[in-house]
């Protein structure tokens, strides 16, 4: 008598103790998985702030290369169009070519010494 009625102590033990622990358990784990992938996955919360990071860098960079366009298209318009500046064209030209005007004073430089052996 008194071993069944250790098996049945056992067994309501079992399930009134270690089965809800074991599905709490379970939940807690599959609970614990999402949160750390909410927040360190691909698309979390750690990923949003790199992004916009990496937004803001990119929208520095864009507003860079739009000055630099802008100060191109000044240049490109005195060089085209119905009225040349023929000065700007002039200085292009000699900067392109490589060359001088015969009025031009030109002072040549040594070459730095090479730092090779």
């Amino acid at each position: 008598m008194f071993a069944q009625s250790g098996g049945m102590f056992a067994r309501h033990v079992l399930r009134s103790f270690v089965i809800p622990l074991l599905l709490y358990g379970a939940a807690g784990l599959v609970a614990s998985y999402f949160v750390w992938h909410g927040v360190n996955g691909q698309r979390g919360l750690k990923a949003g702030v790199e992004y916009e990071q990496r937004i803001a860098e990119l929208r520095g960079e864009l507003a860079g290369l739009k000055a630099e366009r802008a100060q191109w298209e000044r240049k490109l318009a005195l060089v085209r169009g119905d009225v040349v500046d023929a000065d700007i064209l002039d200085e292009e030209a000699r900067l392109v070519l490589g060359r001088a005007h015969r009025n031009d004073i030109v002072i040549l430089t040594p070459p730095a010494p090479s730092t090779r052996r």
